[in-house]
């Protein structure tokens, strides 16, 4: 089963937060263990949302464009991993081993199953 990691940081964090070489090298050897384990598929840290836009599309069709940053928001997804294990609990393992990388750093890990067809 391929679940999502996704962590996520209030609006005021990704901007203060930026990786130490000491956190690069962590999350190195996490991608390292996941990649040997035989789970991690996928992973990516993203840019504020400063540097993004939304596209919001209205009932009738019509598309407005709204660029970032998004100051409303209250929790913003940073980064995410896709891991392919057995269940549920094996994934939240594996979470709470990613979420150890950060540290004194305050995240929310969110753990949801990819849809598969089955």
């Amino acid at each position: 089963m391929r679940y999502m990691l996704m962590h996520k940081f209030d609006d005021k964090n990704p901007a203060a937060w930026s990786p130490t070489p000491e956190f690069i090298g962590r999350m190195g050897a996490f991608i390292e263990e996941a990649v040997k384990a035989g789970v991690f598929l996928a992973g990516e840290g993203l840019r504020p949302t400063s540097a993004g836009a939304a596209k919001i599309t209205v009932k009738n069709g019509s598309t407005t464009v709204v660029d970032g940053p998004f100051a409303e928001a209250k929790e913003v997804i940073a980064g995410f991993a896709i891991l392919d294990v057995r269940d549920l609990a094996e994934a939240v393992e594996w979470s709470t081993r990613f979420a150890a990388l950060f540290e004194d750093t305050e995240i929310e890990i969110e753990v949801r199953r990819v849809s598969e067809f089955e």
